[in-house]
């Protein structure tokens, strides 16, 4: 086994590699969209007391994809490597639409195996998080 990180992806919120490589396999971690360096996430606006006031989830898709392909190619992966794709989002009534569209885009060609999720809350004020499985060649 063979632990993947990198400081271009965002920091894991505990004590948890962003991958790792069983075999030919690369199991992501969970994946959110918070930018490499800081914990800003895009589009969202914060009170005081760090509750979300608005979000964007179109600029967090968009961040989450980009992250999760910062850690495949650390691994040495591609996006078309993806083969499974969990994906959780705090509000699927509101979010699916959108989520859906720009997943699309992102994989018109890699078509991995999709479970989408809704959760009351993930570890970070975000909205959407990828749980991802690569598969390697040797």
């Amino acid at each position: 086994m063979e632990e993947v990180n990198t400081d271009q992806a965002p920091e894991p919120v505990g004590m948890y590699p962003h991958a790792k490589r069983v075999g030919n396999l690369l199991f992501l971690s969970g994946v959110g969209p918070r930018k490499p360096g800081t914990n800003k996430i895009p589009g969202v606006e914060l009170d005081e007391d760090g509750t979300i006031v608005s979000y964007d989830i179109e600029e967090q898709c968009h961040s989450v994809f980009e992250n999760v392909k910062i850690v495949l190619e650390k691994a040495g992966a591609q996006w078309q490597d993806l083969v499974d794709v969990t994906v959780f989002l705090t509000n699927m009534k509101d979010d699916f639409d959108t989520y859906n569209k720009i997943y699309a885009r992102y994989f018109r060609r890699a078509r991995p195996t999709r479970t989408t999720v809704e959760v009351s809350a993930l570890p970070t004020p975000i909205a959407i998080e990828l749980k991802c499985i690569a598969l390697l060649e040797d």
